[in-house]
């Protein structure tokens, strides 16, 4: 019966995200204010929400984010025991806006989730965006909190 559940089945308008995985995204882009910030979201049938910061390796993490191997290995090895499904991907942009670079489609490999960007870049409040891969570009999806 899970096997069969994917939350991203179709096309997206609005996606309901809970308040706290929210303020987790957000604290972790604060930590690092400088460097990327990169992880995953989790999600099982009940809709609860888990989220997993992972370390950012890319050479230049103040412009690119790439998830440390054996931290994502772990993360998804996580969800499956607990009978979770991979949600979202995020990253933050220290000095941009949330929105999609030509790097993050071309690094975008799961077409099943949604990709989050946490932008630190307006002054005095902080942004986060959601995105759907469709067709090979990223299609904005609207945030709601829970």
């Amino acid at each position: 019966m899970l096997k069969n559940f994917n939350p991203i089945q179709t096309i997206m308008r609005e996606i309901q995200l809970p308040k706290k995985i929210l303020q987790n995204l957000l604290h972790h882009a604060q930590q690092n204010p400088e460097q990327e910030v990169c992880g995953l979201i989790s999600c099982d049938e009940q809709q609860h929400y888990q989220s997993y910061p992972i370390e950012n390796n890319a050479a230049q993490p103040s412009h690119f984010f790439n998830l440390e191997p054996q931290q994502h290995i772990q993360a998804v090895a996580t969800m499956r025991e607990n009978k979770q499904h991979l949600f979202a991907i995020y990253h933050s942009h220290p000095t941009a806006p949330a929105i999609p670079s030509s790097t993050d489609l071309d690094n975008a490999n799961y077409p099943d989730a949604l990709y989050f960007i946490i932008s630190l870049n307006i002054k005095g409040v902080l942004e986060v965006r959601g995105y759907q891969l469709q067709q090979q570009k990223f299609v904005e999806v609207a945030l709601s909190l829970l």
